[in-house]
């Protein structure tokens, strides 16, 4: 009889559960400022009649269907209900007669705890210092890095194969724990664009990190942790960078300490080489009025970022090719890129903007885009654009600006029309690996920008659409940000949150998103729940490809996030 009484009780837990995580009311699930446009979204349940929305001095409404969209993939229909015109803060409760229920949030700067998280993250994912301050995230030394073996496709005559080098500190790069300068560069650069243009917010967030309470702002602070890392990925006898810090393969499970594969630099690329001069070029002119902290900072980096520059110029064909490494081989995360012209761009621009000299002008001018595209890792032009917003060179400066306009009128064509009523989300190819940064954010933070450059608020809206989709109003019902709402990732594809046995991931991660790729299906113990576009998304740790977390796309959050918290 007990038997029989535990099993129906685990049975209706089960059910309660399963009817949470399909609560078709689809809502940013973190909240909305008082004056910021809010519309939930029902998801295939018609709510004429069924609808109310109690306020938090208990006034109950009855909000009616604003239009409905049919997804194209799924046939769904979404009804779309806009209750903009309530801007009391508080708890407000949705009632979907008998068939769902939630909570909406109602306050000035939603966003602030969630910005804060996406760049502590950094901190938690260091590589070879013991995690202090993490509290249960605590963790023992790990990679230590000062025993780095120089691979053979990396030697030079003055630092021959297996030569030992010392390459500590820096971010581990995703689900892995390898370091990759293509990777980093983009990262640090996505970040340093949002701090340029909102530098009093960042001097004011405390993202309570060891290095907080001195005179630089936290944000470049983590910045620096990954850039003393940079310090010695450039070969010091001829000025090129090594593409990446790896084990020849991917470790398992397992915490930091108790890895134990060799660790090695492997060859050096054009790609990478020129993404660290942009970065260290920018980073020279960032930290210049941060002397105390960091002296001799900046004329070290100026110079390095030049002698990078130099290498590329000399090796425009170096591109990075895995598997023609050898004794080990390797096959880690390649970052392969056969094309150039946008990390010459992206370097040029940062180059001429620290330094003033015409020969970086006529290079920037020679490779400069003819249109803007989103910034990704591969193609980083857009960051090359966002220099010139800044430049003091008319021509490049109102075509780059032109390039972004048009891009954004393009790109917020369909939020009127769209399921989840925002800009991202309505074509198969917004839908792929990490597209929740690179098409989401990323998308968005254009948006921003192009208000910022132009003094308007004409985007802001389509901005805090994607934001809504990012954290619960989209086809999954998820928050894809681990550790907010009440629907967010517990399983990422991520080492550390994995073997750590703690229940919680690392909060502030944002997974890469619905892959109706699904690469990683044959390895997967359970299916795809779907294989529509925006519905490709499993929460489990070894969907690799629309669970695994990554440092560019945690960079895109913080770059988006906290611009949106700053203009709230």
């Amino acid at each position: 009889m007990k038997h029989s009484i535990l099993t129906l009780a685990l049975t209706a837990i089960a059910v309660n559960l399963q009817a949470a995580n399909d609560n078709p009311i689809r809502r940013n699930q973190v909240g909305y400022a008082p004056r910021q446009e809010k519309v939930i979204v029902i998801d295939g349940v018609n709510p004429t009649g069924k609808l109310r929305i109690t306020t938090p001095d208990g006034k109950v409404l009855k909000p009616k269907v604003s239009r409905k969209a049919v997804s194209p993939w799924s046939g769904k229909t979404r009804y779309i209900v806009d209750f903009s015109a309530q801007q009391q803060e508080g708890q407000y409760q949705v009632t979907l007669g008998k068939v769902a229920t939630c909570t909406l949030t109602v306050k000035e700067r939603p966003l602030r705890d969630i910005a804060a998280a996406s760049l502590r993250l950094f901190y938690l994912i260091r590589s070879g210092i013991p995690i202090t301050m993490g509290g249960e995230y605590n963790r023992p030394l790990g990679h230590a890095d000062t025993h780095v073996l120089v691979h053979n496709s990396a030697a030079s005559p003055l630092r021959p194969a297996a030569a030992v080098i010392s390459s500590p500190y820096g971010w581990y790069d995703a689900g892995d724990y390898n370091k990759y300068v293509v990777n980093s560069a983009f990262s640090i650069g996505l970040m340093f664009a949002a701090y340029e243009q909102h530098p009093d917010y960042f001097a004011a967030l405390n993202t309570h990190i060891p290095e907080s309470g001195n005179a630089t702002p936290d944000l470049l602070d983590e910045m620096m942790f990954n850039l003393r890392w940079f310090l010695t990925m450039q070969d010091p006898y001829d000025g090129g960078v090594y593409h990446k810090l790896t084990t020849p393969h991917f470790e398992s499970f397992v915490m930091p300490k108790d890895c134990h594969q060799p660790r090695y630099v492997v060859e050096k690329s054009v790609t990478a080489t020129l993404d660290f001069a942009a970065v260290m070029a920018d980073a020279a002119r960032l930290f210049e009025p941060y002397q105390q902290d960091y002296p001799g900072f900046s004329a070290q980096a100026a110079a390095m970022a030049e002698r990078a520059y130099q290498w590329a110029k000399d090796n425009p064909r170096a591109f990075y090719v895995q598997h023609q490494l050898k004794a080990p081989a390797v096959s880690t995360g390649e970052y392969g890129d056969r094309n150039a012209s946008d990390e010459f761009f992206w370097a040029a621009s940062a180059l001429y903007r620290l330094t003033g000299k015409q020969y970086y002008l006529d290079e920037a001018r020679a490779v400069q885009p003819k249109a803007f595209t989103t910034p990704t890792w591969g193609n980083v032009a857009s960051l090359g654009a966002f220099e010139w917003m800044e430049g003091s060179d008319k021509h490049l400066r109102e075509t780059m600006l032109q390039q972004l306009n048009d891009y954004c009128t393009e790109a917020v064509k369909s939020s009127a029309t769209s399921c989840f009523n925002s800009p991202y989300g309505n074509s198969p190819h917004h839908f792929g690996w990490g597209c929740l940064a690179e098409s989401c954010c990323c998308q968005a933070l254009c948006l921003l920008y192009a208000d910022k450059m132009a003094g308007t608020n004409n985007y802001l809206r389509y901005a805090q659409q994607n934001a809504d989709y990012l954290l619960g109003r989209n086809a999954t019902g998820y928050c894809y940000v681990t550790g907010f709402g009440d629907k967010s990732p517990m399983h990422p594809h991520h080492r550390p949150s994995a073997a750590d046995g703690i229940a919680a991931p690392f909060p502030g991660m944002l997974v890469g998103g619905p892959n109706p790729g699904q690469q990683d299906k044959s390895g997967l113990k359970e299916p795809y729940p779907s294989n529509h576009p925006d519905e490709s998304y499993l929460d489990v740790e070894e969907s690799y490809a629309s669970n695994e977390i990554a440092i560019n796309w945690n960079a895109s959050l913080v770059a988006f996030l906290c611009w949106l918290d700053a203009i709230q």
